[in-house]
């Protein structure tokens, strides 16, 4: 495979490569259709996904295949808390991984890594946010002792502390830019255990931070005193996502390799129209960057924040990255911020225009069509539906493979592109 570095101007910034997440073989496929430069996914074993339905020997071979075929990077997570029972079968998984071809390896425990650098020494190492890099002495260490190509940098760094870490090693430095993040630092938590007895730091997490709470005094028991913001209880642990799309100029100036989106849990549609969203802000800020413009007085247009409220969310924060955050970046009084639109389907085939549906489908719906030109995507309405047979339809069910025709008809048809369309009209 060749590889092609990042696009770099005459002053030597350069674009980040676009990491994304693909819980499955499908979600993996969509997200190098919208663009992303390198994924990263989980085996059965050894990741921090394990409820994620993650990839079989087979599935790693054929993946792997897939994404060097259009020229994009694999890295496997084999970052769980080991414990003495998990090392045996450590050495024949890390011995398929470079058989196969990964591009690189994400661990977190020391012991792991060490085994990593013993088997198979040419294989790049990433370190993982579990590692809590926050400082520029554990970066040396890292890299110094560990080996180790790429600092997953903690997510509690704020853009100062980047600029410093960038100043200090010659590592690859990557940062979460998008997705859910973890109550607990940089992802170690308990919570999950002590709940449902489902190891967090092995993979398993139940996601306590999501549920509501209410208040208990012990000598009333069974008596639970709300602490609401509405009558369902109080989310005290709920923290909005990770959103650092206007502060792409800033990280590519603050010289960062890779930004990297959180989601293997999530939907074949979020992960989509999420890369979608940064490849096409990417792609608008790198004409910039040979016009001479400082990338840190760039402003994304109005049309990426609007693209951005039709993704399925939490709402939003920076996080750490310009303050600590506060109680404005947490959402205590919900789950999640209502959803105005919905997915619709998956482009299967484009003659005929073949969807698989993901929402109840309608003739006469208006539906957008997320294609990779412009970040606004094309806006037609239903006009047939027909099964695969051709027999025509009103409605089309989720989990239904069905042939639209559109008005207007679309001025191109790719697979994996995804559809979706507004449920809740605006005030």
């Amino acid at each position: 495979m060749t590889t092609v570095p990042p696009l770099a101007d005459q002053s030597g910034l350069r674009l980040p490569e676009l990491l994304a997440p693909a819980g499955n073989f499908e979600k993996m496929a969509i997200a190098i259709h919208y663009g992303a430069d390198a994924v990263y996914l989980g085996g059965k074993a050894f990741s921090l996904r394990a409820r994620a339905v993650n990839f079989e020997e087979d599935e790693l071979r054929r993946a792997v295949a897939y994404a060097h075929r259009y020229g994009v990077k694999v890295y496997v997570t084999v970052n769980i808390f080991a414990h003495t029972r998990d090392l045996e079968p450590l050495t024949p998984y890390l011995l398929l991984l470079r058989e196969i071809g990964v591009d690189g390896c994400i661990v977190s425990d020391p012991g792991v890594l060490a085994i990593a650098r013993r088997l198979v020494p040419e294989m790049p190492l990433h370190l993982s946010t579990q590692a809590n890099v926050t400082n520029i002495a554990s970066a040396r260490f890292w890299v110094e002792q560990g080996g180790v190509r790429r600092l997953n940098l903690a997510r509690e760094l704020g853009l100062a502390e980047i600029q410093a870490m960038r100043a200090a090693t010659s590592a690859e430095l990557e940062v979460f830019v998008h997705g859910a993040l973890c109550i607990s630092y940089s992802g170690r938590c308990l919570l999950s255990q002590y709940f449902t007895g489902r190891n967090a730091n092995l993979g398993d997490c139940a996601h306590p931070c999501r549920y509501a709470y209410a208040v208990v005094e012990e000598k009333r028991p069974g008596q639970y005193f709300p602490i609401e913001e509405d009558q369902h209880g109080t989310y005290i642990f709920n923290s909005r996502d990770l959103c650092l799309l206007d502060q792409l100029p800033a990280l590519i100036h603050a010289g960062v390799d890779a930004v990297k989106i959180e989601g293997r849990m999530k939907s074949a549609s979020y992960v989509g129209a999420v890369v979608r969203l940064y490849r096409q802000a990417l792609d608008w800020i790198k004409p910039q960057l040979f016009s001479g413009l400082p990338p840190v007085s760039l402003v994304l247009p109005e049309a990426f924040h609007k693209e951005m409220s039709k993704i399925g969310t939490r709402g939003q924060t920076e996080n750490f990255f310009v303050t600590p955050p506060s109680s404005a970046d947490m959402l205590y009084d919900r789950m999640k911020v209502e959803q105005e639109f919905v997915p619709v389907g998956i482009t299967r085939a484009a003659t005929p225009f073949l969807i698989e549906t993901r929402h109840m489908l309608f003739v006469g719906d208006q539906v957008e069509y997320l294609g990779l030109k412009t970040i606004e995507p094309e806006l037609v309405t239903i006009r047939a539906i027909h099964l695969e047979d051709g027999t025509p339809v009103q409605r089309a069910n989720p989990g239904s493979r069905v042939i639209l025709q559109t008005e207007p008809s679309l001025t191109t048809i790719e697979p994996h592109t995804l559809l979706r369309k507004q449920i809740i009209k605006p005030a």
